[in-house]
């Protein structure tokens, strides 16, 4: 099995390295371990339900006469964005340092 690392942005085919062997994806991947999808789908809700909360909130007075797919479109508008891109990273990132703790106190004990 052979796959391509890319060791930066590819111009042309010559910046990409080519890797084979079993433990190549071990070698030079970092040891990050992503959440289990659960855990990403939990972490994404409390991500957006406080801001549709928030959202529907400030948008109710300025937007009582527009129709429903007209609010939800201009609530998805700030809602998606701000979570995808400033919210959710936060939140994965408090995970993942909670978890390395966990796994330090584990290893300490041991």
């Amino acid at each position: 099995m052979s796959t391509q690392i890319p060791l930066a942005a590819p111009a042309d085919d010559a910046a990409v390295a080519p890797v084979s062997g079993p433990s190549a994806h071990a070698v030079h991947a970092p040891s990050v371990h992503m959440p289990s999808v659960h855990m990403r789908a939990a972490i994404t809700w409390l991500a957006i339900f406080p801001l549709v909360a928030i959202g529907m909130t400030i948008l109710a007075p300025l937007t009582e006469s527009w129709h429903p797919a007209l609010r939800a479109l201009v609530l998805t508008l700030v809602v998606v964005p701000t979570a995808v891109y400033l919210v959710v990273p936060k939140l994965l990132a408090g995970y993942g340092s909670l978890k390395r703790r966990q796994a330090r106190k584990a290893t300490a004990k041991a």
